[in-house]
């Protein structure tokens, strides 16, 4: 499926509460509820139906599944019972504990989970089948509404669960996850990180355990008070490790949330303890400090009672920090601001958004190992003008999110690897082309290409203008992207592809017949021959001349120009409206085709008869257009075939479209170029 440039340039960062209906009726989720009230009907959401599609797109259900109300599973449902915690997040049937991990988490935080889950939903008075909740996509807040039916299997919920049966908040809020990536199947296989940030619209940051920092204790702590949601996991080396235990009790390639820290004193000295969460709700951690360890005998019944330690198998434990780093590879953290985790003070950042593509044949360029195509990515200017409060630099933070990838999972759609680069901006405000990368290095990057929904980092770079260049690895890969920017004070920045220029010199006037060159008049009796007395000719004449002169041109390889190609032409020169060139008019147009000729050859390296369409920009910018990003891509899907190459007859009919849509047509085009092809009227040598 094409994907085409959308909404360029920075974006303010809404709100949570301008959360938007995406519900297909238009209607809110209060009109819904009260249309069905007042019909005294229960809702059934026709977006996201109670059938096979809205589970799975791969396969069908092993087992057949009845989807139920809560009501009619148990007789006293409750929305939330005692509070939302931990506890009420029980895994099924499906693999998703990256996304258990990340509720867990998220009942941490009052504000948070009150953002997502909003309040004053239930089963009693004003029930009408209806729920809703909020999530965070690509900078905006999203309000998703879900009919309450859940898929059940012997009146047992087959998917995410409280432990206990007749508390629902958790399984409807997986269904309304699902809902918004398309189905259950597509939360199959995730990071933690990901659904944290839909939660709270923050910005992750990762952690390997054998190289943090060494107050990471510390920055942990520190993150935990400020609300952040944070997931640990163990690495795996191949898929069969998936969801195996270790002798430890542990799980690799399984998401756990980190719940807690506390220090302890234990035979005189103080221990560093951490508590983890398994989303399976059961199978625990063995070694010291897990829940019956003798460690804990060491420690008072005040300090027990103080930490909540039980031997109770739900699912959450402690260890020592030491054998954490130890037994875990990975940790994510999901601040809810961007606020430096080194400092103590609290502080706002800047937030800038930017929406765009990456597009085959034009914006898809992939990494700096692609230097041909490299530079044709979108390129975003970064301008910091305020150090940092007592710092020599600035600092900001980058991060790049492909979007919708999971919910194109069922189109053949994986996570791409992404990654960008930082250079030092030149002067001028273009778009940089390929010889700048040739000679220049990064001044930063992200810290490597990976197949992550978001990559980010952390940057302090002296003051001054910057490029970044968001990118897939390889070229030709599509996608939809959002990059924010986080800047510690006031930052500019610019899409480098928002320009829309199509204007170009004043029309060339015609040389009064008196004062023309022996050449010229050479060209008017020509012209004169061929179309007659009227002294104009038609789309069909000029089809002859231009084949004509075009074949003997032995270093342009092209098929004929069509009818259709010179009817295009007589349409842009003709100024009469008689459907018909004038010599004026054609002769104008003879000296744009010599122009527009040694452009194609300058970009036609191997004389294929062929150019690469990601040298459409610099071609267009040498014939005098300045074009948007999201224009070039229509113009590549518009010209350009499966191979991302433009015949010639293609690049003339563009270059023909261009000239249409600008203001004057009557134009005189500068070439830099000075390799020119010499269109000679004595060489024309035309048969009746």
């Amino acid at each position: 499926m094409p994907y085409l440039h959308r909404a360029l340039g920075p974006q303010p960062h809404p709100v949570p509460r301008d959360a938007r209906t995406v519900h297909s009726s238009g209607h809110s989720f209060e009109q819904l509820r009260q249309n069905c009230l007042q019909r005294g009907t229960l809702f059934e959401d026709t977006d996201f139906p109670a059938c096979n599609t809205s589970l799975f797109y791969s396969e069908r259900p092993h087992v057949p599944f009845v989807w139920k109300r809560p009501g009619e599973i148990v007789e006293n449902p409750k929305f939330i019972l005692g509070g939302a915690t931990r506890t009420d997040i029980c895994q099924g049937e499906l693999g998703d504990c990256w996304l258990l991990a990340a509720i867990a988490s998220l009942t941490l935080n009052e504000k948070a989970l009150a953002r997502v889950v909003p309040q004053n939903q239930g089963f009693g008075p004003g029930y009408a089948g209806i729920f809703h909740f909020q999530f965070w996509q690509h900078s905006e807040w999203l309000d998703v509404v879900i009919d309450d039916r859940l898929p059940t299997f012997r009146d047992r919920l087959v998917f995410l669960h409280s432990a206990d049966h007749n508390e629902f908040w958790s399984a409807l809020l997986e269904k309304a996850y699902a809902k918004l990536n398309g189905s259950y199947e597509a939360l199959k296989g995730g990071s933690a990180i990901e659904a944290m940030e839909d939660f709270t619209g923050g910005v992750a940051e990762n952690f390997q355990t054998r190289d943090v920092p060494e107050d990471f204790y510390e920055i942990l702590g520190k993150a935990l008070r400020r609300g952040s949601l944070l997931g640990c996991s163990i690495d795996i080396q191949n898929a069969a490790e998936s969801e195996a235990r270790t002798p430890s009790g542990l799980i690799k390639g399984h998401a756990y949330t980190v719940t807690g820290l506390s220090q302890v004193n234990s035979r005189g000295r103080k221990i560093e303890l951490i508590r983890v969460r398994n989303p399976w709700g059961q199978v625990e951690w063995n070694g010291p400090w897990s829940d019956s360890s003798p460690e804990w005998h060491s420690v008072s019944q005040e300090e027990q009672t103080r930490l909540g330690h039980t031997a109770l198998d739900d699912g959450e434990f402690w260890m020592a920090f030491e054998d954490f780093k130890t037994h875990f590879d990975k940790v994510e953290i999901c601040n809810l601001t961007p606020d430096a985790l080194e400092e103590d003070a609290l502080h706002r950042w800047e937030v800038t958004v930017h929406q765009g593509s990456w597009v085959r044949g034009s914006t898809a360029g992939g990494c700096r190992n692609f230097l041909d195509t490299f530079w044709t990515n979108p390129q975003i200017k970064l301008s910091l003008t305020e150090r940092d409060e007592g710092q020599e630099g600035c600092t900001f933070l980058a991060a790049l999110m492909q979007k919708d990838r999971r919910k194109l999972r069922r189109f053949g759609a994986n996570m791409l690897t992404i990654g960008y680069a930082i250079y030092q901006c030149p002067d001028g405000d273009g778009h940089l082309n390929r010889d700048f990368f040739r000679y220049h290095a990064s001044l930063a990057r992200s810290k490597t290409f990976i197949n992550l929904r978001e990559v980010s980092g952390r940057f302090q770079l002296p003051p001054g203008d910057y490029i970044l260049i968001p990118s897939t690895f390889e070229p030709h890969q599509e996608a939809d992207f959002c990059l924010r920017i986080f800047s510690e004070k006031k930052a500019i920045t610019r899409d480098l592809d928002e320009k829309v220029d199509i204007s170009l010199p004043e029309p060339q006037k015609p040389t009064p017949q008196e004062q023309e060159t022996e050449e010229e008049r050479q060209f008017r009796a020509l012209f004169q021959r061929i179309a007659g007395e009227d002294m104009e000719v038609t789309a069909e004449e000029l089809e002859h001349i231009l084949n004509a002169v075009l074949q003997k041109k032995m270093a342009l390889k092209f098929k004929r120009l069509s009818l259709l190609s010179c009817r295009n032409i007589v349409s842009l020169m003709d100024t009469s409206g008689n459907g018909k060139l004038d010599f004026d008019e054609f002769r104008v147009f003879w000296e744009k085709l010599k122009q527009w000729m040694n452009l194609f050859l300058q970009f036609d390296v191997d004389k294929s008869g062929t150019m690469s369409s990601y040298e459409l920009r610099t071609t267009l910018s040498a014939a005098g257009f300045q074009l948007s990003g999201h224009l070039l891509q229509l113009l590549v899907l518009r010209y350009a075939d499966e191979s991302f190459q433009l015949d010639f007859e293609d690049y003339l009919n563009c270059l023909v479209r261009l000239e249409n849509a600008s203001p004057g047509v009557f134009q005189a085009l500068r070439v830099k170029n000075k390799d020119f092809i010499h269109l000679n009227i004595n060489e024309v040598h035309l048969t009746s």
